[in-house]
């Protein structure tokens, strides 16, 4: 009998903190199933690996790759195109890839105003070793005398990566840093992508439902959101939903809640109207506002507006000045909106000069 060849798959974060990548090993055992049924070819975090061995790979030699983060450099580019091409399969996994999460707030701001926040004005740094990074930049290099060897320039790479290494007479080293861009992208802004599965982070399960669809060939039709809901987070949330009117907005460590009854209607804010379910209502049971991070529910366009038009419906005053004080008690309201979603939403940016 044929031995059934093993599934080849890849893992990769861009711009992301991580617990993607931990909410794969959060399955537990079942971490156990995939390691007998596929080789992990490529999972930097976790795995030793480097990008010349994926580059050395055929076109699909991949069947499935997770990629997880947003793209917010020229290296998450190079390596989403790379995966693009060597992966039958691409997974924009978690909602930093699926909608540019945490990560995409960056673009309410400058790229300048981030370069300078970081460098120029960090309170952490001496004020003589403040410098903003060059993309590229000379230094000092070794100097091995080796017959027969033309001097040439290495990257840092050919130094640490043991990229073909072999020291010659070199008096400069060229470093070089990823390109920092003006702004966040979502990973199906710079490649073709295969299927969705949402969530910071997702639930382990989701984990579970994408490998196991791959194994089983039970993929559903492509561009669908995986491990999620057609419904939204207050269609599957229990709490009692009565007349939403608010005088006044909290934050949850402001009052004491009733834990059955509707956070918003207690002016707790919460995006469950316009988020796709799928989570198991994992905020608002634990007493806090959903955070939106499933990202918008069917039908809906531009979830943090959506979410403003609910907001907006349940201030209980006509009165200017008094609507004016009420919406003075919400925080950021452009950033709580369009936490996970900002590079997938009509903005995607912000337009100043």
């Amino acid at each position: 009998m044929t031995e059934k060849k093993k599934l080849q798959i890849a893992l990769y974060w861009g711009a992301a903190c991580g617990g993607c990548d931990v909410a794969v090993l959060d399955t537990n055992e079942f971490i156990l199933e995939v390691a007998a049924a596929a080789d992990i070819r490529f999972w930097p975090i976790a795995v030793d690996g480097k990008y010349a061995d994926v580059e050395a790979m055929a076109d699909a030699e991949l069947d499935l790759t997770i990629f997880d983060g947003a793209v917010r450099n020229s290296e998450n580019e190079y390596v989403a195109k790379l995966l693009r091409r060597k992966s039958k399969i691409l997974v924009a996994f978690g909602a930093c890839a699926h909608m540019g999460g945490i990560p995409g707030l960056a673009n309410l701001v400058k790229r300048e105003e981030i370069l300078t926040a970081a460098y120029l004005t960090n309170a952490s740094i001496e004020p003589g070793n403040r410098t903003v990074p060059y993309h590229e930049t000379y230094v000092d290099g070794v100097k091995a005398e080796i017959p027969g060897f033309q001097k040439r320039v290495y990257q840092l790479a050919d130094i640490v990566g043991g990229n073909d290494f072999v020291p010659g007479p070199v008096d400069r080293m060229k470093l070089e840093i990823p390109v920092f861009y003006k702004r966040v992208y979502r990973l199906a802004d710079i490649v073709d992508v295969d299927y969705f599965v949402p969530g910071c982070p997702p639930a382990p399960e989701q984990v579970r439902n994408v490998l196991l669809a791959v194994v089983q060939g039970e993929l559903p039709p492509r561009k669908s959101v995986v491990g999620a809901s057609d419904r939204t987070v207050c269609d599957d949330c229990k709490r009692s939903k009565e007349e939403k009117k608010i005088k006044r907005f909290f934050r949850p460590f402001e009052i004491i809640q009733d834990s059955k009854r509707c956070l918003l209607e207690q002016g707790i804010l919460c995006m469950g109207s316009a988020t796709r379910s799928g989570c198991g209502v994992r905020c608002p049971n634990s007493n806090q506002g959903c955070r939106g991070c499933y990202g918008p529910a069917p039908g809906v366009r531009d979830q943090g507006a959506k979410f403003l038009s609910a907001v907006a419906s349940i201030i209980d005053s006509k009165d200017p000045a008094e609507i004016d004080e009420i919406l003075s008690q919400l925080p950021d309201f452009a950033a709580y909106a369009y936490r996970f979603g900002m590079p997938a939403s009509i903005l995607q940016r912000s337009h100043r000069s």
